[in-house]
């Protein structure tokens, strides 16, 4: 029984084609697989695989249709020829599926050792990531924190009434607060601080250098300095006596040394602090000086009477006359010396009324103007019209002027200039009369004992020492205050500093 050859034909032909097919779909499925990941192995594997079966069906089915095809058209010897070829690519093909699939299990572990550090390296990255988060978090909460901390001293360093200041060792001003630039008057006009320019040394604002070394060394020495008593001087040269601390620290960053100073003014304390040992030393003269005056007066009130009596008895002219008026005459100048010492000792009733200052001053000068005159003393007044009237006691501060005038008299001797002077200070709350002279002037040494009791420069006989003193105790017990500025050879300026009633005050700002 023959089998029939088509149904063969028939199979082999439509195998080999499905095949192909199926090759083909394998190849396309693993590709679109490997292309959405790459770093798979299985992937590759599969499509390394299907390659590798593509080319074995290819070959298979091609062989098999050239076969039956070549059979069929008598050509035998041709597909022998062809024969050892296909098998050879069938070969190829199963030993490189063979050679992908027993390498496969390494390249398998490989893979899955590099996905575990794969892993790793992502949890890592991970972790660094959150310690990145979380240190600029803990730099951001230290920078907020610092930036208050700095916020919260510099509105200290700015708002301290003190001067606070950052000193380079070699005096150079780093930076200085507001109150510490206005001590010193190097307010820029600008705005900016002056101390930014390298040039400005606090070692110029010392008004001994020889502070500023003394400092330094102690600062060097102990690392700090509290409440040293120092003497400054600002730009304009006003004298400032200043309670200076400092404190020493090495600057890490720049590697040098900078020294803080802390210094609070104390020249309005000194001032007042001088006025109360003067008016101690005033309240003890004068409770001496009441006992002794009390004393005295008492006999030469019986001297002068006695004296007076003898006079009678004596004809003018006589030998005997003249000595008892030359004893009369120094009684009285005893008498009158004890008198100031009771005018000075005791407080006498204070009548106060209202009273301009330009008509006191009118007054005495109507008194000694002749005998200005005769001595050939110029007298020039400048008298502000704005000058509102002082509650004085006008006898008192008659007795004030008169001192004043008749001490710069005594300065000049004869031909010189005696100028009076009226205004305003501290904003119209203060009312000041200055009297100034071209006479000798004061010596320096003696200015601050000028307003002693019994202290005096002039000749014997000229002066008691009482008249600036008694003049001090009026105008303080009118609540003003009486300065004092003289250079030797030039002369010497007074000035009564008195009180504006608040009323006065308020009547002015209307006014304006």
């Amino acid at each position: 029984m023959t089998i029939p050859f088509f149904p063969i034909l028939f199979v082999d032909l439509v195998g080999s084609a499905c095949m192909v097919f199926f090759a083909v779909a394998c190849v396309r499925l693993s590709y679109r697989l490997y292309v959405q990941d790459r770093e798979n192995v299985l992937y590759l594997y599969l499509l390394m695989v299907s390659h590798a079966l593509a080319v074995f069906a290819f070959s298979r089915s091609i062989g098999h249709i050239a076969k039956q095809l070549l059979l069929l058209g008598g050509h035998r010897p041709i597909w022998e020829a062809l024969r050892p070829y296909s098998g050879s690519l069938n070969t190829i093909s199963f030993c490189v599926v063979g050679a992908v699939t027993l390498f496969f299990e390494r390249i398998w572990k490989v893979h899955q050792q590099i996905l575990r550090d794969r892993q790793a390296l992502q949890k890592a990255h991970e972790r660094l990531v959150w310690l990145n988060q979380r240190l600029q978090q803990l730099v951001s909460e230290r920078t907020a924190e610092l930036g208050r901390s700095e916020q919260k001293f510099r509105r200290i360093f700015e708002a301290s009434r003190d001067m606070i200041a950052v000193v380079a060792e070699n005096g150079t001003v780093l930076d200085m607060n507001p109150a510490g630039r206005q001590m010193l008057g190097i307010d820029d006009i600008g705005g900016a601080p002056e101390m930014e320019t390298p040039s400005l040394s606090f070692r110029t604002f010392f008004l001994r250098p020889q502070d500023w070394n003394t400092l330094k060394e102690r600062v060097s020495r102990e690392s700090y300095v509290t409440d040293a008593e120092v003497e400054l001087i600002s730009r304009d040269g006003r004298e400032i006596s200043a309670l200076l601390s400092a404190a020493s620290q090495c600057d890490l960053q720049e590697r040098a040394e900078l020294i803080y100073l802390v210094a609070k003014d104390i020249t309005q304390r000194k001032v007042i602090q001088q006025q109360l040992l003067q008016a101690d030393k005033l309240a003890s003269i004068g409770q001496l000086a009441a006992g002794v005056a009390h004393e005295i007066n008492n006999p030469l009130g019986i001297i002068l009477g006695y004296t007076q009596l003898l006079m009678r008895e004596e004809h003018q002219g006589t030998e005997r006359y003249e000595d008892l008026k030359t004893i009369e005459k120094h009684a009285r100048t005893c008498k009158a010396i004890v008198e100031d010492l009771l005018s000075f000792a005791r407080s006498a009733h204070t009548r106060k009324e209202p009273v301009l200052v330009q008509d006191l001053v009118q007054e005495v000068l109507g008194v000694v103007r002749h005998n200005l005159e005769l001595k050939h003393i110029q007298v020039i007044t400048h008298f502000e019209a704005s000058v509102p009237e002082v509650v004085v006691d006008r006898n008192k501060m008659r007795q004030v002027f008169m001192n004043l005038i008749m001490n710069a008299q005594q300065a000049i001797g004869s031909d010189g200039r005696i100028e009076i002077c009226t205004s305003l200070a501290e904003n119209g709350h203060m009312a000041e009369i200055a009297v100034s002279d071209t006479g000798t002037g004061i010596d320096p040494k003696h200015l601050p004992r000028i307003f002693d009791p019994f202290f005096t420069t002039k000749s014997t006989g000229e002066g008691t020492g009482l008249g600036l003193s008694v003049s001090y105790g009026i105008v303080k017990d009118h609540g003003g205050e009486i300065l004092v500025a003289s250079e030797l050879g030039k002369g010497s300026v007074f000035t009564v500093r008195l009180p504006v009633p608040s009323e006065k005050l308020e009547w002015m700002a209307c006014e304006v």
